[in-house]
């Protein structure tokens, strides 16, 4: 008995400890997340006001490449520096990486660039947990934890998804494993961090999936199935998977022969920049720029529409795919999940078309499996459907976020992700017995 006890009083004080710990780096997080959330708004929509802003996108990436040069050193890796950081403690996390970030992001934004925000909230997130390590006098092991209570709290204060940001944090880590030691840190960061983003009034944008009329029978007392619409979202899952296989091609290809044909640095933003105004002439309409979420006029295609009848044309997910590995691979800033999910959102909504199926609820899909397959996190992203759109379609969103991750190659955007078997590794032991 006095065991037992002995046992319960250590784990009531390590929920105590990483309770103070994780309060003040959550509440930073959270802090610094809704202050970039704000400016990025405010960024966005003074472009709506003044779109001739576009025209001076290839000055603002030469800005944004000096200010890496002078500034940034080790910073310019990005989300693969804090991943390799936790796997490897040594290096460090620059306390410059959280406002260099946040700064670059927002200009990429005001003056057009296609880009999302993920990225940003995360490194803001490993930038803040390392400088509270450090004054903390962590061990490796302590400082491995916080940085990824880091990751949590920058994800789900970013999106207002707090159980997926806990998940994310540990799934992103290693391809096909979860460790979680760092589980209860996460969780309590991810909502702390939540929390304050609401606390400073900062709001997420709604999603909506309409009421599906359907002949389907109920299985359970919460879930239904309809095998004819089940057939739908699998094929349409490997659909999704082969978008993030592109995504992730095309962003490292341009990326790679941007450094090997261009020699010097500071001309590939200007050629990444110039390219974008000449596709958006060319296509005659601002809908592929910047983030996505809101529309710069109505009619535009966004994140929101693609949740609606016509709301998307056929081809929308690939120029919005084309758009983002343009700016991200030739050195704008900002993250990767956001365009992801306006291409997933937008290719949903052709398939629902092309299939007859329900279009809101295939955007759905689209929005939550294509950042599954080009992150390597389907768990998290079978969560994030539940948070954002409801339980009601929980095995959809698996089935889809599942099928997605196994079709979608064995890369992801995040090089530094460990591979330790191979995601299909228990594929080949199947086979060999």
């Amino acid at each position: 008995m006095q065991k037992i006890l002995n046992i319960q009083l250590q784990i009531l004080k390590y929920i105590l400890r990483w309770d103070l710990i994780i309060l003040p780096v959550a509440v930073g997080i959270g802090s610094m997340v809704a202050l970039f959330l704000w400016l990025l708004n405010l960024a966005i929509h003074y472009r709506f006001a003044h779109p001739w802003l576009l025209y001076l996108l290839p000055l603002a990436g030469v800005s944004i490449h000096f200010l890496y040069k002078m500034y940034g050193s080790s910073a310019e890796r990005g989300n693969n520096l804090i991943i390799d950081e936790i796997h490897e403690p040594g290096a460090g996390v620059p306390k410059r990486m959280a406002p260099l970030i946040l700064l670059t992001t927002v200009i990429t934004h005001l003056f057009g660039g296609s880009a999302g925000r993920e990225g940003t909230a995360v490194q803001i997130g490993g930038s803040i947990a390392n400088f509270f390590a450090g004054l903390f006098r962590m061990d490796l092991a302590q400082r491995q934890t916080l940085l990824t209570a880091g990751i949590a709290a920058g994800f789900g204060a970013v999106f207002g998804t707090p159980l997926t940001g806990t998940v994310f944090a540990m799934e992103v880590l290693t391809v096909g494993r979860i460790q979680y030691r760092a589980f209860f840190p996460c969780l309590i960061a991810a909502f702390l961090g939540d929390a304050t983003v609401a606390a400073w009034h900062v709001h997420h944008t709604p999603y909506h999936i309409d009421v599906i009329n359907t002949a389907a029978t109920y299985y359970s007392y919460h879930f239904w199935f309809d095998p004819v619409l089940l057939l739908k979202v699998m094929i349409s899952s490997v659909l999704f998977g082969f978008a993030s296989i592109l995504f992730e091609k095309a962003t490292h290809s341009i990326k790679q022969y941007s450094l090997k044909l261009i020699k010097t640095a500071w001309l590939i933003p200007v050629l990444g920049g110039c390219l974008i105004i000449l596709l958006t002439l060319i296509i005659g309409k601002p809908d592929y720029l910047s983030l996505g979420v809101d529309a710069e006029y109505p009619g535009a295609v966004t994140i929101v529409s693609s949740f609606h009848q016509g709301g998307a044309h056929f081809f929308s997910w690939l120029w919005k795919l084309v758009y983002t590995a343009i700016t991200l691979g030739t050195g704008f800033k900002g993250g990767e999940v956001t365009p992801l999910f306006y291409i997933g959102s937008t290719l949903g909504n052709t398939l629902a078309v092309l299939m007859d199926a329900p279009v809101s609820l295939f955007a759905a899909l689209g929005f939550i499996a294509v950042f599954s397959g080009a992150t390597k996190t389907p768990i998290a992203c079978t969560i994030m459907g539940m948070e954002l759109f409801g339980p009601d379609h929980a095995v959809l969103f698996a089935v889809a976020c599942f099928i997605a991750y196994l079709c979608s190659g064995s890369n992801g955007i995040y090089s530094a992700q460990r591979k330790p078997g191979g995601k299909l590794s228990y594929l080949q032991s199947f086979r060999s017995k």
